[in-house]
């Protein structure tokens, strides 16, 4: 009944998370009525994002050009670093204004049902970076807690030398839940009570 181009920009936006059919027919109509400009310059930002974004060779964060905004701070407590297993998880926690420290973004958790084993996220680039680093003096884990997060938090813990303290989160963030979806509060409270 639609164009073969149309079904197939629906067919696109269908494919990003939480995205169903009906959702992605008004994201291809809304951008058909914005017309030639618009559809430019989105298509533009998506070129310049694939040839642009890369991961921070330090913390595993996106970044357009060698270190990440955060990494290049020099404000930011450089002997901490909090482990976090993605993205929205940095966003989450800079929200609270209560972490001053550094991040390392694992890309997941460990998931033997899933197939995702500690060669698939970025568990060698944070010993490597412990490693070189002797300033590092604390490492907090906020990882989901959830049996995936709670495995990968035990798994990477044995590796790390027994002079850098290890903490986590404070319990005040209900089990199985992610950090993507804890409120500020939660979140800030979760950090100032870590152990």
């Amino acid at each position: 009944m639609l164009n073969s181009a149309i079904e197939k920009l629906i067919n696109q936006f269908q494919q990003l998370p939480g995205v169903g059919e009906k959702t992605a027919q008004r994201f291809a109509f809304f951008m058909i009525k914005q017309g030639a400009e618009k559809q430019k310059e989105l298509a533009k930002t998506l070129d310049v994002l694939n040839e642009n974004l890369h991961y921070c060779p330090q913390c595993q964060n996106f970044s357009e050009g060698g270190l990440c905004q955060i990494c290049q701070n020099d404000k930011r407590e450089q002997s901490i670093i909090c482990v976090v297993e993605n993205i929205f998880d940095i966003l989450s926690l800079e929200k609270t204004s209560s972490y001053s420290g550094l991040y390392h973004i694992l890309h997941g958790v460990l998931s033997p049902i899933d197939g995702i084993k500690p060669s698939d996220l970025k568990i060698e680039e944070l010993l490597a970076r412990i490693e070189n680093n002797p300033q590092i003096k604390e490492i907090i884990f906020a990882l989901s807690t959830t049996i995936e997060g709670e495995t990968t938090t035990n798994f990477i813990s044995k590796m790390i030398p027994k002079n850098i303290k290890i903490t986590h989160l404070a319990r005040g963030l209900p089990t199985g839940a992610t950090l993507e979806y804890a409120d500020e509060i939660t979140l800030k409270l979760a950090l100032r009570e870590r152990h």
